[in-house]
C-alpha cells in the first residue's frame, strides 16, 4: 500500500511537466505561423515594398506607313427649294466618288463621315434712325430673323492603300475638278501595328533587363523575381495637311490645284516599360 502511494504521487509532476511543456510547443507553433501569415500576407498587400528596385526600358520600331487617309467634302449653297439643293449636292458627291473608284480604290475605302444640312437667316436692322434735325426716330417693332437659304454639307472619307500611294496627289486634285470643294486631312498610318508594338516591346523589356542587371552589379545586390511591369508609349500616326488645296479650292477657284508630290516618309512606333524588381 506503501509503494503505490508513492509511485502516484510521483507520476503526477511529471505528467503535469508533459502537459505545460505541450503547451508552451503549441504556443510556439501558433507564434510561428501567426509570423509566416503576417509576412506572406505583408507581402501580398506590397511585395517587395522595402527590397526593390525599377528599371525602364524603351523600344522602338521604325515603320514605313502603308495606308493614307484624306476628307473632301461638297458645300452647296442656295434658295429656299432645299429638294433642289441636295440633289445638286448629291450629284456633285456622287461625280466625286466615282473618280475616286474609276482611280483603282475600293468601293470600302470611300465612306461617307457626316452629312448636314444649315439654314441661313436674313437678319434686320432695327437700330433707331437717327434723323438730321436730331434725335431719332424712337425704337420700331424688329421681325425675327428670316430663313432665305439652305446650306448642305456632305463629308467623305477616303482610304488610300500602299500600292496606290503614287496616286495620292492626281486623287487630290482630280476630286476636286469632279466636283468637290474642300480637300483636308491627308495623313500616313500603319494600318495594323500590332506586329511592330510587339517588336518594340521585346526590345523595350531587353533593354530594361540589362539594365537591371548592370545596376545589380554596380549595387552588389542580386536581381530577385519580377514583382511588376507596367508599359506607356505606343503608336501615334503623324498627320500631313495640306492646307494649301484646300484654301485655294475655298476661295471657289475655277481650277484645281496641281498635283502635291506626296511622301509617306516613315514613323516611329515606341513602346516603354517599367520592370519592378525584388533585390536578392
Amino acid at each position: 500500500m506503501y509503494n503505490v502511494y508513492m509511485e502516484t504521487n510521483t507520476a503526477k509532476p511529471i505528467i503535469k511537466n508533459l502537459i505545460g511543456a505541450s503547451i508552451v510547443i503549441i504556443l510556439l507553433v501558433l507564434s510561428y505561423a501567426a509570423l509566416v501569415y503576417v509576412g506572406t500576407y505583408s507581402r501580398s498587400i506590397q511585395p517587395g515594398a522595402y527590397r526593390s528596385f525599377s528599371v525602364a526600358g524603351e523600344g522602338k520600331v521604325v515603320a514605313v506607313p502603308d495606308v493614307a487617309s484624306f476628307t473632301f467634302s461638297l458645300i452647296t449653297q442656295g434658295g429656299k427649294d432645299l429638294g433642289k439643293l441636295q440633289q445638286e449636292n448629291t450629284e456633285r458627291v456622287n461625280r466625286a466618288s466615282e473618280f475616286i473608284k474609276s482611280e483603282g480604290i475600293d468601293a470600302k475605302d470611300v465612306k461617307a463621315e457626316n452629312y448636314s444640312v444649315e439654314p441661313r437667316y436674313q437678319y434686320f436692322n432695327c437700330n433707331p434712325v437717327i434723323l438730321r434735325e436730331g434725335g431719332s426716330d424712337g425704337a420700331r417693332p424688329c421681325p425675327p430673323p428670316e430663313i432665305v437659304g439652305y446650306t448642305i454639307t456632305k463629308m467623305v472619307s477616303v482610304k488610300v492603300r500602299e500600292k496606290d500611294f503614287s496616286k495620292i496627289g492626281g486623287l487630290l486634285s482630280g476630286v476636286v475638278s469632279a466636283g468637290a470643294n474642300s480637300v483636308s486631312q491627308l495623313s500616313f498610318t500603319v494600318d495594323d501595328p500590332t506586329k511592330l508594338e510587339n517588336e518594340a516591346r521585346g526590345k523595350a523589356i531587353v533593354e530594361a533587363q540589362e539594365k537591371a542587371g548592370m545596376i545589380a552589379k554596380a549595387g552588389g545586390f542580386g536581381v530577385g523575381r519580377l514583382i511588376s511591369i507596367q508599359e506607356g508609349g505606343g503608336y501615334y500616326p503623324r498627320p500631313m495637311l495640306y492646307g494649301a488645296l484646300e484654301s485655294k479650292v475655298a476661295l471657289g477657284g475655277a481650277d484645281a490645284a496641281p498635283s502635291p508630290t506626296v511622301e509617306p516618309g516613315s514613323q516611329d512606333i515606341r513602346v516603354n516599360v517599367t520592370l519592378v524588381y525584388e533585390i536578392e
